[in-house]
C-alpha cells in the first residue's frame, strides 16, 4: 500500500497548477491532503475530476479558506471517521480517521501556534488529546499510522536554522516535547529510523527565497506504532514536487 501526505495550502489553487499529474503519476492508495482551504462544492468538476476512482471523504473547517483535510481512498477502507469528537478541534477540520485491516490512518493537519500564546495552548492541547485516544487504541492491541503536517520539527536536524528559531513556535521545547512523547507512547517516527542522519526538509517559506536555498523544516511525518515498523518497504520526501510551500511524503507499507 502507498500512502502518500501532502499540506497543499489551498487545494484548488494547486489543481488548478496541474499538480494533480504528479500524484496521478504516484497511482497512490491513499492520498491525504491538509490545508485544503475549501468546501467539496466550490470544486469545479474539472477539479474533481482528479480523484477519478477514488472515495474522497472530506472534513473541511467551518470558515471558509481554512484549514480542512480530505482523504482521497482508491483502496477500499472498512470505515472513514471525521474528527476526535472535540468541538473546538473539529470546527477547524483537522482529523480524519480511516480504518483498514491492519491498521486505523488518521490524516492530521495539527494547529499552528505562531498567532498567539492561546493559539499555542490550542495545539498543545490537541496534541494531547489525539495521544489520549492513541493510547486507548494501542492498549486495545490497534495500529495506528498517523501522518501530515505536524507543524513541529523535532530535533536540530529537521530544520535549517534551529538556534534562530528557538523561541519560535513549530521548535519551542513545549511542542517538540509532545513529539517525544508519541515516541514515548509506541510510535516511531519511521522517515528518521530509516534515515537517521539525512537532511531532508518537506516545508519551505514563500519569503526569502527560502526554498531555492533549501533553507526549510521537516514538518510533515509518519509516525506508525511499533507493531507496524517490519512491514515498511520506503519512505520519501518528494522535494523536487512543487506547487505548495510543503511537499509530499510517500509511505510504502505491506
Amino acid at each position: 500500500m502507498k500512502i502518500i501526505t501532502w499540506n497543499v495550502n489551498g487545494l484548488r489553487a494547486l489543481l488548478n497548477k496541474g499538480a494533480a499529474d504528479w500524484w496521478k503519476s504516484q497511482k497512490p492508495d491513499v492520498l491525504c491532503l491538509q490545508e485544503i482551504k475549501a468546501m467539496p462544492e466550490q470544486l469545479s468538476e474539472a477539479q474533481h475530476a482528479h480523484f477519478a476512482g477514488a472515495q474522497v471523504v472530506w472534513h473541511p473547517a467551518q470558515r471558509k479558506g481554512y484549514s480542512g483535510v480530505a482523504t482521497a481512498l482508491w483502496t477500499k477502507a472498512l470505515e472513514n471517521r471525521v474528527g476526535l469528537g472535540i468541538d473546538r478541534f473539529d470546527a477547524e477540520g483537522r482529523v480524519i480517521q480511516t480504518r483498514f485491516p491492519a491498521f486505523t490512518l488518521f490524516n492530521i493537519y495539527f494547529p499552528n501556534g505562531q498567532r498567539s500564546q492561546a493559539r499555542l495552548q490550542f495545539k498543545l492541547d490537541f496534541y494531547a488529546h489525539l495521544l489520549e485516544i492513541c493510547d486507548e487504541m494501542h492498549a486495545r492491541g490497534e495500529q495506528i499510522i498517523i501522518t501530515g503536517d505536524f507543524n513541529t520539527a523535532h530535533r536540530e536536524i529537521d530544520l535549517k536554522n534551529p538556534r534562530q528559531n528557538a523561541k519560535t513556535s513549530g521548535f519551542l521545547p513545549e511542542e517538540r516535547a509532545w513529539i517525544d512523547a508519541y515516541l514515548d507512547h509506541g510510535f516511531v517516527d519511521v522517515y528518521r529510523h530509516r534515515h537517521p542522519k539525512r537532511v531532508q526538509y518537506t516545508w519551505w517559506t514563500y519569503r526569502f527565497n527560502a526554498r531555492a536555498r533549501n533553507a526549510g523544516w521537516r514538518i510533515d511525518y509518519f509516525l506508525i506504532s511499533k507493531g507496524l515498523l517490519d512491514r515498511v518497504q520506503n519512505v520519501v520526501i518528494h522535494d523536487d514536487v512543487t506547487g505548495s510551500d510543503h511537499c509530499p511524503v510517500a509511505l510504502e507499507i505491506e
